[in-house]
């Protein structure tokens, strides 16, 4: 089991630069067992990237990425650092599965063969426990009679419920979503908040790129305000949006329109 004393993820003075371009400028960040951590800030703050960085998705530069309190074992230095351990990297990815903004579902596959995939070719459990599996996962995220359907025959709100379903057939111990609702229109994006409330509610590990306060406000434990590629402030939700300590906070929440109220 995991210890809850140990944080699942842990980010020290992560840097990260594209080019010439510092993207992540000495970034910390601790998410817990059961904690749900959103991640706020405006386009290009570095939100997305440091969720990559996370899962090395993306390689750093400079700093710590640690899983469980195990760091990433890296080699070579600057632009040329890469992780040194493949089967530590394959290991990450599997416990800290990506819920992507654009679905990457198969689209030559059923819904149902998406969600059994990772779990038949990476895990290599039996067909039968998995395919058991999978058919609860998507009648959990409530698109249980699209099983046999294709991605390209579901709504944007389905296809994202399923490759929430194909996260969850992981058995990850966190979960991480890179901006899941921004690609939705609003009635479509309520359908995937709602699943992501429950997961929440299960107490399910979580760090979440979003650009909806509503929900960082709703599920977090923890909110994390971006600028620039530095963390501007931290806290709470019930800080972060009832009680924001700098310009550029308020300023944020403001131009968003959609200040969260919070008690």
């Amino acid at each position: 089991m995991t210890d809850p004393a140990v944080p699942v993820i842990e980010i020290r003075d992560l840097h990260k630069s594209f080019g010439s371009l510092e993207v992540l400028k000495g970034v910390n960040l601790i998410a817990r067992k059961g904690q749900v951590v959103s991640l706020i800030g405006s386009s290009g703050s570095g939100k997305s990237t440091l969720l990559r960085c996370a899962n090395l998705l993306e390689n750093s530069q400079h700093g710590e990425v640690l899983f469980q309190n195990k760091p990433v074992r890296w080699k070579g230095t600057g632009p040329n650092r890469r992780p040194g351990d493949a089967k530590q990297v394959i290991r990450i990815r599997t416990n800290l599965s990506m819920v992507f903004q654009q679905f990457n579902l198969w689209s030559h596959m059923t819904i149902l063969e998406n969600v059994m995939e990772a779990p038949l070719s990476v895990l290599k459990r039996p067909r039968d426990q998995v395919e058991a599996i999978a058919r609860t996962l998507l009648d959990k995220v409530g698109i249980g009679a699209k099983c046999d359907a294709y991605p390209s025959q579901l709504s944007g709100g389905q296809q994202q419920r399923a490759a929430i379903a194909r996260a969850l057939a992981m058995e990850p111990v966190a979960l991480l979503f890179d901006e899941p609702t921004s690609a939705l229109d609003p009635e479509l994006e309520q359908e995937v908040v709602r699943v992501i409330k429950d997961l929440a509610r299960e107490g399910r590990t979580m760090v979440i790129v979003t650009h909806d306060m509503r929900l960082a406000a709703d599920v977090s434990s923890h909110v994390v305000f971006l600028h620039d590629g530095l963390i501007a402030e931290e806290g709470p939700p019930s800080a972060i949006f009832g009680n924001p300590q700098t310009d550029r906070l308020r300023g944020f929440l403001s131009h968003t329109g959609d200040m969260a109220h919070v008690g």
